[in-house]
């Protein structure tokens, strides 16, 4: 009995895994959602109490409004801020000049979507839609072309040199260099960034800022807080150099943290752990073979541009021994 259940086990390990997963996944979330219900209600609760306090307080001062006329301003205004209007005295900046433009696409593209600013009209409605539908696949192409280009420099070229050259065992110097590059990494695209609007941004505590820096380069995008919209926090004279300095800032971003993620996933301890919960390939001996070659093609190619590189000194060496013995001999 034992034998035959661990042998059912064995046969069926993969989708025993992947409904394991299943179930991870699903307790994950709600624990999230019990998480944030627990911790976020109360705020909203208060909150809640302290507004409607405060419209009564203007009400009861303001006795020539009365609250249907009250609650008429109230939806207008908030309905043009959803639009990324605002009714603000000191709100006078545009927010379709070229620079936020260029700051709305660039977050269009990469589908972080703050909603700070959306298009009011139905052409731009409709332009959006189109735009998007050929400029997200093509952003997609643009930052995996340019990933896996960097990952070359960055990660696989550096593994395989110091594999070679000190006979390090490749999976635990590619993991020290995973951690190494993930230090870099949060501490050049989330903890000095978030310094620096801190600074910039007056109403923005450093957790604050920490969390747009990570929330925006997670292409999460919540949009309750997006810099240069805080009224009144940079110079007028500024605000077109600010605008473009954030753009820089979220694409080149978006794609240092693709590369650190890349060069995570291509760990051979995290490939063998994902390999726990994908579907067993029931392919022909030959076909997998295939794959496998085809997959490990790059990684031959360097390996032997590398080995080049390595012994083209004692080559050299070699050449000229012999040509001196030729010399002797002659």
């Amino acid at each position: 009995m034992y034998r035959q259940c661990a042998s059912l086990v064995e046969r069926h390990r993969s989708e025993l895994s992947f409904a394991l997963l299943l179930s991870g996944y699903a307790l994950y979330l709600i624990l999230g959602a019990w998480v944030f219900s627990a911790v976020e209600l109360p705020y909203e609760q208060r909150l809640r109490e302290q507004l409607e306090t405060a419209r009564q307080k203007f009400l009861w001062d303001n006795a020539c409004v009365s609250d249907e006329r009250l609650e008429e301003l109230l939806t207008r205004a908030l309905h043009a801020n959803n639009y990324g209007v605002s009714v603000l005295g000191n709100a006078s900046e545009n927010n379709w000049d070229f620079i936020s433009s260029l700051f709305f696409t660039s977050t269009v593209l990469t589908t972080t979507g703050y909603g700070h600013t959306v298009p009011l009209s139905d052409g731009g409605k409709a332009f959006c839609v189109f735009y998007s539908l050929l400029g997200i696949p093509v952003t997609l192409l643009f930052l995996s072309a340019l990933v896996q280009r960097i990952m070359v420099l960055v990660t696989r070229r550096p593994v395989a040199y110091l594999h070679l050259r000190w006979g390090v065992s490749k999976p635990k110097f590619a993991a020290v260099h995973a951690a190494c590059l993930s230090v870099v990494a949060a501490l050049l695209l989330f903890l000095l960034p978030a310094v620096v609007f801190c600074r910039l941004e007056p109403l923005w505590s450093y957790l604050e800022s920490l969390y747009f820096c990570f929330i925006s380069l997670t292409t999460i995008g919540l949009g309750d807080y997006v810099p240069g919209e805080t009224h009144n926090t940079v110079p007028n004279s500024h605000r077109t150099l600010y605008k473009l300095a954030i753009t820089l800032y979220l694409l080149l971003g978006l794609v240092c943290l693709l590369v650190v993620v890349e060069t995570c996933c291509e760990l051979p301890q995290l490939k063998s752990f994902r390999r726990i919960f994908y579907r067993e390939n029931k392919a022909p001996e030959s076909e997998t073979r295939d794959q496998e070659e085809f997959s490990s093609t790059e990684h031959d190619q360097m390996t032997d541009h590398l080995t080049d590189q390595l012994t083209i000194s004692s080559v050299s060496a070699q050449a000229a021994s012999l040509r001196q013995d030729n010399t002797t001999w002659q």
